[in-house]
C-alpha cells in the first residue's frame, strides 16, 4: 500500500463543506489521502480518531478520508462529489473522532440519503 496526500480531493471537499454549510467540519483537522495498491472494494474511507489515541497523544479529533486510486479516479465529476458527501456524513456535529454508521437511528447514510444532499449540493454551489 502507498498514501499519498490529496490536495485535489481536499479543494473538492472544501467546496462541498461550503455549500452544504457543514460548518462544524473543521477542514484544518480533515485529511485526504489518495492510497494506491488497496484491494478494498471501496471507493473511499473514512478514519476517525478515537477518544484513547486523543488522550494518548494529547490532541484533538482529526478525521482522514481516503480515496482508493484504482476506483475514485475512474468516476465522473459527480460521483466523485457523491462519494464525498458520503464520507462526510458519517462525521457527527461533535467532531470528536467518532463516526456515524450507515443504519444511524436518526440520520441514515445510503444512496438516497446522498443524492438528497448532493442535489442541494448542486443549487448551492452554483450561488459561488
Amino acid at each position: 500500500m502507498k498514501y499519498v496526500k490529496a490536495p485535489d480531493v481536499e479543494e473538492r471537499l472544501k467546496r462541498i463543506v461550503k455549500a452544504l454549510k457543514k460548518e462544524y467540519i473543521d477542514l484544518d483537522r480533515v485529511v485526504c489521502i489518495r492510497s494506491f495498491g488497496s484491494k478494498s472494494r471501496a471507493i473511499a474511507r473514512i478514519w476517525g480518531m478515537p477518544k484513547i489515541f486523543q488522550a494518548a497523544l494529547d490532541c484533538r479529533a482529526y478525521y482522514v478520508i481516503e480515496v482508493i486510486a484504482s476506483r475514485y479516479d475512474k468516476l465522473t465529476e459527480d460521483e466523485k462529489d457523491k462519494t464525498l458527501i458520503h464520507e462526510l456524513m458519517h462525521i457527527p456535529k461533535s467532531f470528536g473522532g467518532g463516526l456515524i454508521p450507515h443504519n444511524h437511528s436518526i440520520k441514515k447514510i445510503n444512496r438516497k440519503t446522498v443524492e438528497e444532499l448532493y442535489r442541494v449540493f448542486i443549487e448551492k454551489s452554483n450561488l459561488y
